[in-house]
């Protein structure tokens, strides 16, 4: 990867972070505590994920670069734990921690060699993935998880670009799954399409509409399937 190019990477990751700490920083401490789209987590819970999630690909990039297996995460107890330990700190220590796990995200990937673009590392979901591939789980945890926290940012407020970006993110996700029913997607708005398998239905929307459904956060309601019967459960939770 040329270095243009990994600058190309980091910019709309940036720009999420930048957004989702904008929201982040006008709750007030009591408000960290509500629902959000993913209970039981409160929005504490949420956005310390944000925070461990971006230490977790900087132990894949150290993978990647040293060529030593470093596991994402030490075990999903570890992980659990590190989010209900973060959840309920007050809204000035959030903030520090998105930033400062951000700034670290963003110092390993810039300080990767050459030859550790090609390396994959396996992600605690069992996907092989390049340090490129983590940029794009990168930037579909931000999206995704500021939209979680309920508070008046939602997927049509993804820019458009950066929506489309985390759709191929998802699609190509399961391409590497089996068991994948078929299926064809359509955004009626810029065009974007995906084909898994043959044979499957077509689910039309907007790109926002479909974003909200491929993610599980909204029923596809707003969406409409060639044929019969109603817009089936996506099997793309994250």
């Amino acid at each position: 990867m040329t270095e243009m190019h990994m600058t190309e990477v980091l910019v709309p990751i940036a720009a999420s972070t930048d957004r989702l700490v904008q929201t982040i920083k006008v709750l007030d401490d009591t408000e960290v505590g509500g629902e959000t789209l993913v209970p039981p987590w409160t929005r504490g819970h949420v956005i310390t994920h944000v925070a461990r999630a971006a230490d977790s690909l900087c132990r894949l990039l150290t993978w990647a670069r040293s060529g030593v297996e470093t596991p994402q995460y030490a075990s999903m107890e570890a992980r659990a734990a590190e989010i209900e330990t973060g959840a309920r700190r007050p809204v000035h220590e959030l903030v520090a921690d998105v930033v400062a796990s951000a700034e670290r995200f963003d110092d390993a990937v810039r300080s990767l060699p050459d030859a550790a673009w090609s390396y994959e590392v396996r992600m605690r979901t069992g996907e092989l993935r390049t340090p490129e591939a983590l940029a794009s789980a990168r930037l579909r945890e931000l999206e995704v998880h500021h939209a979680d926290l309920a508070v008046g940012y939602g997927f049509a407020d993804v820019p458009p670009p950066t929506a489309r970006l985390i759709i191929d993110d998802l699609v190509d996700a399961q391409r590497r799954r089996e068991g994948v029913p078929p299926l064809r997607i359509e955004a009626t708005d810029t065009g974007l399409t995906h084909e898994l398998g043959t044979g499957g239905p077509t689910i039309r929307g907007t790109q926002a509409d479909l974003l909200g459904w491929l993610t599980g956060r909204t029923t596809g309601a707003t969406l409409t399937i060639s044929g019969p019967g109603p817009v089936p459960t996506a099997p793309y939770w994250i």
